[in-house]
């Protein structure tokens, strides 16, 4: 999804679609490689960089973090919790829906505002 980023709430937007659909395509890695031997499940953190983008007032340059979960590893080396996966796949569904409709609802703002219908 590409968005105009022109202001502060845009700019901050596009950072949590960017992060949560990087969210995304990680815990559709760690399904996929459910019963992969040896493969390690990993996560994403992007909230609490943007959190401090946000604090200092400098929007650009939101660090994505790539993390190894604490999940204990089984038999075959694999620490992948299919339950967790699945939750998490979910919130995250949830969260991309609720970001998407704040992009669709700023825009249509912003287009009110200048005067556009």
């Amino acid at each position: 999804m590409s968005l105009s980023v022109s202001d502060g709430v845009s700019a901050v937007l596009h950072a949590a679609v960017n992060g949560v659909s990087v969210r995304q395509n990680v815990i559709a890695d760690n399904i996929a490689n459910v019963d992969t031997p040896g493969y390690r499940a990993t996560s994403i953190d992007f909230e609490s960089s943007l959190r401090g983008a946000i604090a200092d007032g400098e929007l650009t340059g939101v660090e994505i973090q790539r993390q190894a979960t604490d999940t204990p590893v089984g038999a075959n080396g694999n620490n992948v919790d299919l339950r967790k996966e699945v939750m998490a796949a979910v919130q995250t569904q949830f969260q991309y829906q609720v970001l998407t409709r704040a992009v669709t609802d700023h825009y249509n703002l912003t287009k009110i505002a200048a005067g556009g219908m």
